[in-house]
């Protein structure tokens, strides 16, 4: 027996058999009306054949990375996560059936404040708890249909990933892009921790906890991102970056107009000292002096007034004064005064007292003549000594990674009185968080330098966006103990081709992560400067809030009687209280939330996917009504009885087998043709290049339509009704993949096939495996020519003669076609740009100025005597 079993043929007898009743349909023969509970049984028979992706580390070619911003496990999905992790599934398993090597990884944000609240309140360990949630969080994804490849999955607490957080944190020490300053932070006295400006409302108040938020000095570390702000910047400008529309905006309003230079100064304080300038040679003028806005918090210092500042680049320490009579640089509180170079600063210096006297040899040093010379100098020098010299705005800060929580990536710094900050060394890490309320004994350590024995572990941890700022990397290689990641496996598999999530996102955690992979790159570890080619942002989940008129007390749809829909308008059911009805973004405080498990179980996972991907856009807003529900469960209905109507045609006793050619049937048979083709087209466009997947469906339901049509000796002879229900089938099982399975399974299994030896279909493979559906070679697609954007003629193109047309091409042919040069008879062309959609459509954008007409000169004297008379 074992020698049997050892046989390769009896594997794959005995593999193909169990295939074969994987891949059978659930309801078999039978032909159940498509109820909730069919719809469960199929889900269940299918689950697990369709949770797991097949991606391969070794093969880079064809390679399709995406990426949907992982979550932070509060332990429940709600609706916005199953639109997200929806379309990013939906995109993904397109993708694969296009043949692509898809890498679709999850993992866990699962540091922070609210995991530490949340088990502080239960009285457990945020482990515990978190570990609990995402245990949770990971079957209700499962539940789903999403095909993650859990074999990268990754959790930021985890001492396996925190490792090399820290390990790149070190990593930014030793560029000197991390440091440790005082500052004047946002201190929420409620939750003990520091607040970005971002996480305070308008009134001053923490966004999580609502406690007044104060001004606290603390000494804390920053990463010096500013350094690399114009880079930032200019790479908004990649060709590479797709779909970035107005995040590009948002991000470049964040940064700024990097029109100035920054520098670090240590001053008398014993702290660095931001100074931004657009003229960094005033730094060589020996009586340069600098003035800080009177609220600055080193005015509140002990001997403010004595505050002076380093300047390396002249050899002098320059004084400090307070004052708001001078002209800032927009959000900065340090004005650079620099009297050698500028007469108003001359005038400023004398009014504070010192005399200003200045001798031939400072004259000609710094005239006018050396200005350019005296630039490079310094900014050579600022390199040089490490204190700053890039070009930056006036408002960019350093990102302030300091939080004072427990919950969060230790720093991997060791405080000693002899040596002062120093790093951990790379073997010691991880850093490990020690269980929860420990004493302060618990962080004392001897100095990795000198030894001594009362040394002092940091007890601030890192923002939790240092944990995402790089978690793209680690996901190619996630169980990697050696190293951060292996940068053969990055350059073969970044950038990331697709990057999904939420428009909140769009400024700090797509800033921080740019930061990353642009020092990353810098350091040879990854291929691209910029991390994300193409951005899909989608939009909220919204739902229907109700709050009462007076007192906007918010209130559930249970207690309300709507009197008017369309006008927003209800009363209470008890008082006739009026009430207000608006759509908002989802949360359980508005009472307007949807729990997706209640959506599986009344209608099924694949109708909810449906439902959320369907009618509007994925990066617009989804409202969130039941009045949308029933133009999806009807398509699924009319899907199903499709099934079983071209069932029962092809099992027909009664049916002729004699294959109709009247110019009837062909007429019919034709019509599919064309249905297959143009659907195909465009729900294929919307899949790959539009992602409006909410219009894919509208073709597809187009298709459903033509099918449904379709005469019943059609249904029985007809080749291209075969076509295109296959077709049909395959385009769904991105989307809905449990039923698109069952549905073939019943679609295969029926006799008569009329398509046997097609390339096109592999008829003993499961939906999933299928190739992508083509358009024919003799179909003729559209070659749109455009003048200034708007439409001018349409000329139709074979497919395969469409798929060469190159921009000159294009050209030719409009150029000799009536309506185009017609049109263009006086207008003069400023540009041309032709877009070719291999297999779908080309398109030339003419664009033109309107010829000025030339003026004739006035006729004189004699030209109105020649004139011949009337």
């Amino acid at each position: 027996m074992q020698a049997l079993r050892r046989t390769r043929p009896w594997r794959a007898v005995y593999w193909n058999s169990w295939r074969r009743l994987l891949t059978q349909s659930c309801t078999g023969n039978e032909n159940p009306e498509l109820t909730s509970d069919v719809k469960h049984r199929i889900e269940a028979h299918w689950r697990e054949q369709l949770s797991g992706g097949q991606f391969n580390p070794k093969d880079s070619k064809d390679k399709y990375y995406v990426l949907s911003m992982f979550p932070y496990p509060s332990g429940n999905l709600h609706m916005g996560h199953v639109r997200v992790y929806t379309i990013a599934d939906s995109v993904a398993r397109f993708q694969r059936m296009c043949g692509k090597n898809v890498f679709q990884p999850m993992g866990w944000d699962s540091f922070g404040l609210p995991a530490e609240n949340a088990a502080n309140q239960r009285g457990v360990e945020p482990a515990s708890w978190t570990e609990q949630n995402i245990a949770q969080m990971k079957e209700q994804l499962k539940r789903l249909g999403c095909s993650f490849d859990w074999n990268h999955e990754l959790s930021t607490c985890s001492p396996k990933y925190y490792k090399w957080t820290q390990h790149l944190f070190l990593m930014l020490h030793r560029h000197g892009l991390a440091y440790q300053n005082e500052a004047l932070v946002n201190w929420d006295p409620v939750d003990k921790t520091v607040l970005a400006d971002e996480q305070v409302d308008a009134n001053g108040c923490s966004w999580r906890s609502g406690a007044k938020v104060e001004k606290k000095l603390l000494r804390q570390w920053f990463i010096r991102t500013s350094a690399y702000a114009k880079q930032l910047l200019d790479g908004l400008e990649d060709p590479t970056l797709r779909d970035w529309r107005d995040i590009i905006n948002l991000q470049r309003h964040w940064i700024g107009d990097c029109d100035g230079y920054a520098f670090n100064l240590l001053t008398s304080a014993s702290g660095l000292l931001r100074v931004w300038t657009t003229h960094p040679e005033y730094l060589k003028d020996p009586h340069a002096f600098l003035v800080l806005r009177s609220n600055h918090h080193l005015s509140k210092l002990e001997g403010a007034g004595s505050l002076s500042a380093e300047n390396p680049f002249a050899g002098t320490t320059m004084p400090v004064v307070f004052s708001d009579e001078v002209t800032f640089p927009p959000k900065s509180d340090v004005y650079l005064a620099a009297p050698s170079f500028r007469s108003e600063d001359k005038d400023l210096w004398d009014s504070y007292g010192p005399a200003f006297t200045s001798n031939g040899k400072e004259e000609e040093t710094l005239s006018p003549a050396n200005w350019e010379m005296l630039r490079k100098e310094v900014l050579q020098a600022a390199t040089r000594l490490n204190v700053g010299g890039y070009r930056v705005s006036s408002k960019l800060q350093d990102w302030l990674i300091s939080r004072q929580r427990y919950w969060g990536t230790p720093i991997p710094i060791v405080h000693c009185r002899k040596c002062g900050a120093v790093p951990v060394p790379e073997e010691q890490l991880p850093v490990s968080l020690p269980p929860k309320d420990s004493p302060q004994e618990a962080f004392l350590c001897e100095c990795p330098k000198c030894g001594e024995k009362d040394a002092r572990r940091e007890t601030d941890t890192m923002d939790t966006f240092v944990d995402s700022s790089w978690y793209y990397l680690r996901y190619l290689d996630a169980q990697n103990s050696e190293r951060i990641f292996d940068p053969a496996l990055t350059n073969k598999f970044m950038p990331v081709d697709l990057y999904i999530g939420g428009k909140e996102h769009a400024v700090l955690h797509l800033y921080y992560a740019r930061f990353m992979n642009h020092f990353l790159h810098s350091c040879g570890l990854s291929p691209t400067s910029e991390p994300f080619s193409r951005l899909l942002v989608q939009g909220m989940v919204m739902g229907r809030s109700f709050r009462v008129k007076g007192s906007g007390r918010y209130v559930p749809e249970s207690e309300v009687d709507i009197v008017n829909a369309k006008k927003n308008q209800a009363v209470l059911k008890e008082t006739k209280e009026p009430v207000v009805m608006t759509w908002e973004k989802m949360s359980k405080s508005k009472l307007n939330g949807v729990e997706p498990s209640d959506m599986f179980n009344e209608y099924g996972t694949d109708t909810t996917r449906l439902i959320i991907l369907a009618d509007v856009a994925p990066t617009s807003h989804r409202n969130w009504s039941s009045a949308t529900f029933p133009g999806i469960l009807n398509w699924q209905k009319r899907l199903w009885l499709t099934l079983q109507d071209f069932q029962e045609a092809r099992e027909d006793p009664t049916a002729s087998d004699v294959v109709p050619t009247s110019e009837e049937f062909l007429a019919e048979d034709s019509k599919l043709f064309d249905a297959r083709n143009f659907y195909v087209k465009g729900a294929t466009f919307n899949y790959r290049h539009a992602q409006q997947l909410s219009v894919a469906i509208s073709k597809m339901q187009g298709l459903t339509n033509s099918l449904r049509r379709t005469p019943k000796h059609v249904l029985r002879h007809g080749k291209q009704f075969e076509r295109a229900l296959a077709a049909q089938i395959i385009m769904l099982a991105p989307m809905a993949p449990h039923f698109a399975s069952e549905l073939w399974s019943k679609f295969v299994s029926i006799p008569g096939r009329l398509n046997p030896a097609s390339q096109e279909l592999q008829w003993s493979e499961d939906v999933l495996a299928q190739r992508w559906p083509d358009i024919d070679s003799a179909y003729n697609l559209d070659l749109s020519i455009k003048v200034n954007g708007f439409e001018n003629c349409v000329i139709k193109v074979q497919r395969t003669l469409l798929d060469k047309v190159t921009h000159s091409d294009a050209l030719d042919i409009a150029f000799n076609t009536e309506s185009v040069t017609s049109y263009l008879i006086d207008k003069k062309i400023r540009t041309t740009n032709f877009v070719l959609y291999p297999g779908i459509e080309a398109i030339l954008n003419i664009y033109v100025d309107k010829a000025k007409k030339t003026q004739k000169p006035a006729p004189t004297n004699d030209d109105a005597e020649a004139q011949p008379q009337a």
